[in-house]
């Protein structure tokens, strides 16, 4: 199980460099090969996190039955708001040379944006996951997703440029 797990983190520590990395690295330029390369990662660390959650939250049969439609649904609205990240750092990407004070400061407040988003959804679903967990296992499931959020932006932040002044 301790096997597993590891292998599940290194796939999510790997993936985000994967996805940042090219995006630089060829700019525009990459088109549709380095798109579909892009959402097949994506998609990667989408399943990685629901092995990773299934690994260390032990669900009932009962508490599974329940949790894992809801998870699915909670996956769903972070999708949009993630994807919407995605957009940021790819924009960021192909203007980080030459990006100018207005788009600095459009790209820092959809930024936050983003972040305000996150937590609503984090927030809102919390009454949801505390009526089929007990609150233990919601707590848990909580830090499980902020400690894998922390890789995945541990890892982007050492590969994503800070803006020149």
């Amino acid at each position: 199980m301790l096997t597993a797990r590891i292998l599940l983190l290194a796939t999510l520590v790997a993936a985000p460099a994967a996805t940042a990395v090219p995006a630089f690295a060829v700019g525009k330029t990459a088109g549709a090969a380095a798109e579909a390369d892009f959402d097949i990662l994506r998609e990667a660390i989408r399943a990685n996190r629901k092995a990773l959650v299934a690994a260390n939250l032990k669900l009932t049969d009962s508490e599974a039955q329940q949790f894992w439609p809801l998870y699915d649904r909670y996956q769903g609205e972070m999708k949009g708001v993630n994807d919407r990240l995605v957009t940021l750092i790819k924009d960021y990407s192909e203007h980080f040379t030459t990006i100018t004070d207005e788009q600095a400061g459009k790209l820092a407040a959809d930024y936050l944006a983003v972040e305000e988003d996150r937590a609503k959804i984090r927030r809102a679903f919390f009454t949801d996951f505390t009526k089929v967990l007990p609150g233990k296992k919601v707590a848990r499931f909580y830090q499980i997703e902020n400690k894998m959020d922390a890789v995945i932006r541990y890892d982007l932040a050492k590969t994503i440029p800070v803006v020149e002044e």
